[in-house]
């Protein structure tokens, strides 16, 4: 297991859709290692393999004293009518926090390291959490989803910030 170096804004792997695992090998066994271990550290909720520079569907999250990964997540529900608008942030937008309009419920499915599926599904942070990663493994940024005035007040953060 090793603690990973988080890609951020800017790295073309960040805007590259992920690929599906079709084989749970060696690689994804060690790629899961290194999600659990890197997203396990205080301020962190959520960890997409392609943040860690890895173009795979997977992702691990750490909220509630809950550590977790899922392989192949897709959103399969979403509450309709119940939205959050609250600041979000990103491993790979560092320090900044932007207000972003998510639904309050989500629920996703995929598969464990045995083939099993896997469930994850929530509300509040766990909803934003798993919104916010598969849109990072569909080669999205959450800064994608701001309005278009916050965004150009994002992207003016981020070119100060380099």
């Amino acid at each position: 297991m090793a603690m990973r170096e988080i890609r951020v804004v800017g790295d073309p792997v960040l805007r590259t859709p992920c690929e599906e695992i079709t084989d749970i090998d060696a690689r994804v066994r060690s790629l899961v290692e290194d999600l659990l271990e890197t997203v396990d550290a205080d301020g962190r909720a959520g960890l997409a393999a392609n943040q860690i520079g890895v173009g795979l569907r997977a992702f691990s999250w750490n909220i509630d004293d809950e550590v977790g990964y899922i392989l192949n997540p897709r959103i399969v529900e979403v509450s309709e009518d119940e939205y959050q608008d609250g600041d979000e942030g990103c491993l790979s937008v560092p320090g900044l926090w932007f207000p972003t309009k998510r639904a309050w419920y989500a629920r996703a499915e995929g598969i464990d390291l045995d083939g099993k599926q896997v469930i994850v599904e929530g509300e509040e942070l766990m909803a934003r959490c798993i919104q916010h990663e598969v849109d990072h493994l569909d080669g999205m940024l959450y800064l994608d989803r701001l309005d278009k005035a916050v965004r150009r007040k994002a992207m003016k953060a981020i070119r100060e910030q380099l």
